[in-house]
């Protein structure tokens, strides 16, 4: 708790002074974290209440990108959604993959570093998204979609390095019966939800915060992707009372991912030695790799040089199940590697997607249509 009460501290005083200067505090987040965490000075350490505080950041985010998103157009155009999560697949794993074999890894740590170039970090990139008040933007619903493909895909990637692979069509089948019960049972009991909603007092707050909460327990109990239930149910009750659920949600998640972006620093362990050179060129890659990927997605969806880049960019930073992975499957040598690429791809994909705007104009402007 002790941790907790410093971290919450010391992310207000970062807050205040990232706005006094009109840059994101995320990048400040982290720093912070890793400065006073295990690779820093060990002023905190990550435990059950920060980590349980900072996944509640998580599917509160994942709950909000949901409501923001339109299941209609995503049926108009599934197919070419479908198609971009591949490009986003094979441009992201193939480049981070020769790369790193490039670097003298084996194989298997080349395939390791290559899953982690692909997986973008939803918490990160939603946050930017919010921070920049681009949530709005046709390009965004893109990139939430993507990351969603992304969580499905990352899974059977694991499937691939892990011993103890589950069936993937019984994974695919419990993803559906997910979808299609969430489905159901907002409609089902549409009208009570609207009249509990436009209540005054407490309740729908309660409600709100539940049906999260069971949302996430019930992925976990199933073992399918968190995204999965927390994105859909999102965009499920967005058509009873948006403007509510809006409201009722952002304070929790706002809070909770401040939570989540400081213990993500503060429990990375920058143990092995990997090269300086090393380090700066995978992570240059990776920046390279999602800017390619966004801007062929951006000219295959919305015609445009320009909805590319800001693809690209707000897709940038990488993820924590990133981590995860090199962690669990990786050599020593390749957690560190993929925790700094992270950790660099997150300072840097939240500083550009800051400071886009003249990005996006250079594509439309310097790059025919």
């Amino acid at each position: 708790m002790d941790s907790l009460a410093f971290a919450l501290f010391l992310c207000l005083i970062l807050v205040l002074a990232a706005r006094k200067l009109s840059i994101p505090p995320i990048p400040l987040y982290i720093v912070a974290g890793l400065i006073a965490g295990v690779s820093g000075l060990r002023l905190v350490q990550g435990d059950t209440i920060s980590s349980y505080f900072g996944h509640l950041g998580l599917i509160f985010l994942l709950f909000s990108s949901g409501l923001e998103m339109k299941p209609g157009r995503f049926l108009a155009q599934g197919s070419r959604l479908i198609l971009s999560g591949l490009i986003d697949l094979n441009v992201n794993l193939l480049l981070g993959f020769f790369a790193a074999l490039a670097l003298g890894f084996s194989p298997f740590d080349a395939f390791v570093i290559g899953s982690a170039f692909f997986d973008t970090s939803s918490a990160i990139s939603l946050a930017s998204l919010i921070e920049n008040r681009r949530l709005l933007s046709s390009e965004s619903e893109t990139i939430i979609w993507l990351m969603l493909i992304e969580d499905l895909i990352m899974v059977f990637l694991i499937f691939l390095v892990s011993a103890e692979m589950e069936n993937p069509a019984l994974l695919t089948l419990k993803i559906v019966s997910v979808v299609v019960m969430i489905v159901l049972l907002v409609r089902l009991i549409r009208d009570p939800l609207i009249n509990v909603l436009k209540r005054d007092d407490y309740i729908p707050t309660l409600l709100t915060f539940s049906a999260v909460i069971c949302a996430s327990a019930f992925a976990m109990a199933l073992k399918v992707p968190e995204a999965v239930p927390l994105i859909i149910l999102g965009a499920t009750l967005a058509r009873t009372d948006l403007a509510t659920l809006q409201r009722i949600t952002a304070p929790f998640r706002d809070v909770f991912l401040v939570i989540l972006f400081f213990f993500f620093g503060a429990t990375i362990p920058l143990s092995a030695e990997v090269s300086l050179f090393a380090v700066v060129a995978i992570s240059l890659f990776a920046i390279i790799s999602k800017v390619g990927a966004g801007v062929l997605i951006g000219r295959l969806l919305h015609h445009s040089n320009q909805s590319g880049v800001e693809i690209g960019i707000y897709t940038i930073a990488r993820g924590e199940f990133a981590v995860a992975l090199a962690a669990i499957y990786g050599s020593a040598s390749v957690s560190t590697m993929v925790a700094l690429m992270v950790i660099i791809t997150s300072i840097a994909g939240s500083l550009i997607c800051r400071y886009g705007d003249r990005l996006r104009s250079m594509a439309s402007r310097g790059f025919p249509q």
